[in-house]
């Protein structure tokens, strides 16, 4: 008899996710996948939220292992590198930005935020811009990317434009992240 624990069950989770997206996982769906009767899955997971709320800490990962700003670093490119690596993390999961969306960062993960945030006031940003920037740059790129993954399932993705046709996501993210990093720099006082 195979014993699964948290971080299999998680993992079994996520591939179901990447698998079937995010409106058909299911807690039902999991247990099946896994072989075993729905109710273990509440040995490790009170709900299917709870389970939700694993997996977007998982699939975060990636991000949450980028290196931190160092005094040498200059806050521009680390800031644009910083939001592409979130980005790409986003990317790496089949409704990736539906799953990561709603939720809030962890314990652990406020140090990190803070040396972001005083790294960023450092360079001469104003605490409260970056803390703004910072948010903005995360829900700017939590929509650009549920946008993106929304039109991967659209036969004619040119009628979602209404500009001048078919989206070019990565060059509209750039040009995005561009305007958000002018901005930024013209806080400086």
């Amino acid at each position: 008899m195979v014993r699964w624990n948290r971080e299999t069950v998680i993992a079994e989770a996520l591939a179901l996710l990447d698998e079937v997206g995010i409106d058909a996982v299911s807690t039902r769906r999991l247990a099946k996948q896994l072989g075993i009767e729905q109710p273990a899955l509440y040995w490790h997971f009170r709900s299917k939220a709870a389970l939700l709320a694993a997996m977007a800490e998982a699939a975060m990962e990636p991000h949450a292992r980028a290196p931190l700003p160092t005094p040498a670093d200059d806050w521009q490119i680390w800031f644009a590198d910083n939001v592409r690596s979130f980005r790409h993390t986003l990317l790496l999961r089949r409704d990736g930005a539906r799953l990561h969306a709603g939720t809030y960062p962890k314990p652990s993960d406020l140090d990190r935020i803070a040396h972001k945030i005083a790294f960023l006031t450092a360079a001469g940003i104003s605490l409260e811009d970056a803390k703004m920037a910072m948010l903005a740059a995360g829900r700017f790129t939590v929509g650009s990317v549920l946008e993106e993954q929304a039109d991967l399932g659209t036969s004619d993705i040119a009628d979602h434009d209404q500009i001048g046709g078919a989206v070019n996501h990565e060059a509209a993210f750039e040009a995005g992240l561009r305007l958000i990093v002018r901005g930024l720099t013209m806080s400086i006082q």
